[in-house]
């Protein structure tokens, strides 16, 4: 049997492959997990709720027969419920919360195998491209632990990428799978709008921005877990047009040569650090030399009207989110029970009318429009996934003002993922780069609407091309 910190940078596929044959125990893996999180934790603070003895227990009970049985994984403190289990969105706000039912997404986990062992940090209520709540302090990134893992899945990302366990959830409302997935490493998809379930407490969220799934060690895990979890359940709204097969059975399937868009600006013009840039054309060279059509070529769109629009909408989910945990909670916020850059980015929301909002959803619906047209000529847009490398912890930090001002600030730092929450395009941060200071900085493919399989068989290639795994962070 591998060793216990060999056993952390093994894919949660070949996982439970070894549960099946009988080469290690579901409360052999779920022992070696807990060990390495109270061993790395201390220095990355990547968790905040232990769910140890809920993992053992699970771990010595019959187990069903998934692709992940008996694998461990954590949890984001965010929109995923346990029954039994506190939920605190890293808010003071919530206290101790603790719900008294899964969220559909919990059960579909516990069907496929998996064991959660505990919850990952986030910034609070998941509004930010950096992990620093005042609730738990800063999440550090195993890379360089005075630099930022990002946000808001920025626990996830520090767990999978320093050995924790192979795979960990993550949600996405403007590039939080994959701005952590960049800055630490790994690989991160956020699937198409409505292709995993929100249920039973939302049916939408904040008109399709959010998108749940997870950060993960390679691309088949990513895949497999997507066919476990994703397709309607009962009640919700709309859902993604069903895949023509299984995501996993797109893992090593030829691409084809595919036409491929690149670009080394910002839509907004923001400036980008030249090792993101770097990143983008060395992809594009790989690209090109695995036979795929390589162009420069970026979307016609008003990009300031694209960036108001998602940060408004953005701020009325905000504003919603706090009216929803007031109602669920049975009482308002008390001074002290948010940050002050929720507190003013919800209070903005909420001075939006509801006819105001509704023609920002029409302008979010007519620019997504004009970006869809150019993925009639291109099958996947190639960018940085990130304007500059993992930035100092403290950097994205709100220092007061007006909330939107530092919106625009975060833009520098993530200046591409949220147009892909915009149109509800699937998307992935794929860990092709590491810069001169050994920090990771991730390529950025987006997909057609409903074409996750495009991307899984392009991400397989080039993991086969350039393989990431044999990569351990210094922590």
């Amino acid at each position: 049997m591998p060793t216990t910190d060999q056993l952390g940078f093994i894919d949660a596929t070949a996982q439970a492959e070894m549960v099946r044959n009988g080469d290690v125990t579901p409360a052999e893996l779920v022992e070696g997990a807990i060990e390495r999180i109270e061993r790395l934790n201390p220095a990355l603070n990547a968790v905040i709720t232990p769910m140890y003895d809920e993992a053992r227990e699970a771990a010595t009970q019959p187990i069903p027969d998934g692709p992940f049985s008996g694998v461990p994984f954590l949890v984001k403190d965010f929109l995923a419920e346990y029954a039994g289990v506190r939920f605190t969105e890293s808010s003071a706000f919530l206290g101790d919360f603790v719900p008294d039912e899964d969220t559909e997404l919990v059960k579909r986990w516990k069907r496929s195998g998996l064991i959660a062992v505990g919850k990952t940090n986030l910034p609070e209520m998941a509004v930010g491209a950096t992990t620093e709540p005042v609730r738990f302090g800063p999440t550090r990134n195993p890379w360089d632990t005075s630099r930022t893992p990002g946000g808001s899945s920025g626990g996830a990302g520090a767990a999978v990428a320093s050995g924790m366990l192979p795979m960990a959830h993550g949600n996405d409302a403007g590039g939080s799978i994959r701005i952590p997935a960049s800055c630490c490493g790994v690989f991160g998809l956020k699937p198409t709008r409505a292709r995993n379930p929100l249920g039973p407490h939302y049916g939408d969220m904040m008109s399709g921005l959010v998108a749940e799934h997870a950060l993960t060690r390679s691309v088949r895990d990513s895949a497999a877990l997507l066919d476990a979890t994703s397709g309607p359940s009962v009640g919700d709204p709309y859902w993604a047009p069903p895949p023509a097969r299984p995501f996993a059975q797109e893992v090593g399937a030829d691409p084809g040569k595919l036409r491929i868009a690149f670009a080394t600006q910002t839509l907004l013009g923001t400036p980008m650090h030249q090792d993101c840039v770097d990143s983008v054309l060395d992809a594009a060279t790989l690209c090109a030399g695995l036979g795929h059509e390589v162009v420069e070529a970026a979307p016609s769109v008003e990009a300031e009207k694209l960036w108001e629009t998602f940060t408004t909408i953005m701020s009325a989910g905000f504003g919603w989110a706090v009216a929803d945990w007031t109602r669920r909670l049975g009482r308002e916020p008390g001074e002290g029970d948010l940050e002050p850059f929720v507190a003013a980015f919800a209070e903005t929301g909420r001075s939006i009318s509801g006819s105001d909002y509704l023609l920002k959803v029409q302008e979010m619906h007519r620019l997504s429009r004009q970006i869809g047209r150019f993925f009639e000529d291109f099958d996947v847009w190639l960018t940085p996934a990130l304007g500059m490398p993992p930035v100092p912890l403290g950097t994205l930090v709100y220092a007061g003002g007006d909330p939107f001002a530092h919106r625009r600030k975060t833009a520098e730092f993530a200046p591409i993922t949220y147009v892909a929450n915009l149109t509800g395009q699937p998307a992935m941060s794929v860990p092709l780069f590491w810069n001169g200071d050994g920090l990771p900085i991730g390529t950025h493919f987006m997909g057609r609407f409903g074409d996750e399989a495009t991307l899984f068989r392009l991400a397989s290639q080039l993991e086969a091309a350039r393989p990431w795994s044999d990569r351990r962070p210094p922590v």
